[in-house]
């Protein structure tokens, strides 16, 4: 009976204890620490997941961390919430490249529970982190760009900005601009770029640790006028002249027109008479044609492209004169043989160019004796002047001054010029020499006159004072000396189409042909 009665007040204290504290016993919770991931030189992120709560609510989880094993939450720990499931939890504070470990935590009426201890590394300081911005707003000599630094490297961004060269790999000691502090986006404005150039660019921030770069970018500056020079201008007739010009660079942009432009003022333009000559770059020629006789003209060479138009250097220039008369109001024509100028007809004046007059000697013994300017007429005769001009001894001719103001006596090698031109002293003669029998006696050989030359043979006098070989021979001063006794003269005979160089006492009498001085 005794036995009995207490089994049952057995029974009735467990039922009280169940009620009172449920059938399962409380505990600290359960739980797994999440992998660090994100890891910096002073923060890093993990977290945990709480799978039991050890049958008592969770008021506080998180994680916490160490450089020694085992971290509790009497150390430094994150709070994040409260709770079971799964929570993310920021690690702050670190110091850069140290070992931690690190464990989650919760804590419920019962105590702390801390899920499986993990280690990791901090990184090391570093240099921020950036990319650079597109390149916009693009001109000759300016553009935009700029940076965006995600990360400061856990030290302050104390300089940003962009830099740029001409050359692959910009940095700092190249043009930057500076913009400010910080992370973030920033905007440059480049300055001081030149037209149509390749630039290379990147943004750069410097902190404590040094300076980094954002990725390459290139550009190309806005094009530029093209770059040309002018061909110096050659008249080659009393109309027309020859010019062109040479384009070096289109500035990046097409050449869709190019010649030269003139005008009787100084830097003329396309909207003055012009030529058109192509497209594109390279040297090309232009034919001017449609000018004034004996008129100075200003020439330019000129290329378009889509920026604009762009001039070479402006020469001066004149046409040939189709006449000019000396000092005694004798007119002469014009002659152009290549690039020479010569008169048509020989010289006539019996003053030099300074008004002086040249002393007329009819006296052959007075002739042979002189040492000062002469000049005669063939056989005294003056009817001879009209066809053949005035014999000048060659003292004369040195002077300096018996041509008109402008021109000069004709040099031995002016005459090396005209022959070479000609094709050498045979044909030249026949190119220079009066067609038909007019005045050169049968045969005149290989006579042409193509040059318009008219060589007439007008003779010579000797330096006895005699005359001679007029219809046969023409003879013509040089004003170069062969030595202090003689000088180089030319002669055309009238058998014969070459020209014969020889040196003759500067006492003989000759006809002279002026050239035009450069």
């Amino acid at each position: 009976m005794k036995k009995g009665f207490s089994s049952n007040i057995y029974i009735i204290f467990c039922c009280l204890i169940l009620s009172l504290y449920g059938c399962d016993p409380k505990k600290e919770p359960t739980l797994t620490t999440v992998p660090v991931t994100e890891i910096e030189a002073t923060s890093a992120k993990s977290g945990g997941t709480i799978t039991d709560d050890g049958n008592s609510d969770i008021i506080v989880r998180g994680v916490c961390w160490s450089t020694r094993k085992e971290p509790t939450i009497e150390g430094t720990r994150t709070t994040d919430g409260y709770g079971t499931g799964s929570f993310t939890s920021n690690i702050t504070g670190l110091t850069p490249n140290t070992l931690y470990y690190v464990r989650a935590y919760a804590t419920n009426e019962s105590g702390t529970g801390y899920g499986n201890q993990i280690t990791f590394t901090s990184t090391e300081l570093t240099v921020p982190s950036l990319t650079t911005t597109s390149v916009t707003s693009i001109t000759q000599t300016t553009a935009v760009s700029g940076g965006n630094i995600t990360s400061d490297g856990v030290q302050e961004v104390t300089q940003r900005g962009v830099c740029w060269s001409t050359q692959p790999g910009p940095d700092i000691t190249d043009s930057k601009t500076e913009n400010g502090t910080g992370t973030g986006a920033f905007s440059s404005n480049l300055t001081g770029l030149t037209g149509n150039t390749v630039y290379y660019l990147r943004a750069y921030a410097i902190n404590a640790q040094g300076t980094s770069y954002g990725q390459e970018i290139s550009f190309t500056t806005s094009p530029l006028l093209p770059s040309i020079t002018t061909t110096i201008p050659l008249p080659t007739s009393t109309t027309t002249a020859t010019s062109g010009g040479t384009i070096s660079s289109d500035g990046g942009s097409p050449v869709t027109a190019r010649g030269v432009c003139w005008s009787t003022s100084p830097n003329p333009t396309i909207a003055n008479a012009k030529t058109s000559n192509g497209t594109g770059t390279g040297a090309f020629s232009s034919n001017i044609t449609g000018l004034a006789v004996n008129t100075e003209y200003h020439v330019r060479a000129y290329a378009t492209n889509g920026v604009g138009t762009a001039y070479g250097t402006d020469y001066l220039f004149r046409t040939d004169p189709s006449t000019i008369q000396d000092i005694d109001n004798n007119i002469y024509h014009v002659i152009r043989i290549g690039t020479q100028l010569w008169l048509q007809e020989n010289l006539k004046t019996t003053r030099f160019s300074n008004g002086s007059a040249i002393t007329l000697v009819t006296n052959s013994s007075t002739w042979a004796g002189l040492s000062t300017s002469a000049y005669c007429w063939y056989d005294n005769d003056n009817a001879n002047k009209a066809d053949y001009g005035a014999l000048y001894n060659w003292f004369a001719v040195h002077a300096g001054n018996l041509c008109p103001t402008g021109w000069r006596v004709s040099t031995d090698n002016d005459w090396f010029i005209l022959e070479t031109y000609l094709g050498g002293a045979s044909p030249a003669g026949g190119k220079l020499k009066e067609t038909g029998t007019s005045h050169w006696d049968t045969p005149n050989t290989g006579a042409t006159n193509e040059t318009d030359f008219t060589a007439l043979p007008g003779g010579y006098r000797n330096i006895d004072g005699q005359y001679s070989e007029m219809g046969t021979s023409g003879f013509w001063w040089s004003s170069t000396e062969y030595n202090s006794a003689n000088s180089w003269n030319r002669k055309i005979l009238n058998s014969s189409d070459k020209t014969f160089r020889n040196y003759f006492d500067n006492n003989y009498g000759m006809s002279v042909r002026c050239i035009k001085n450069p």
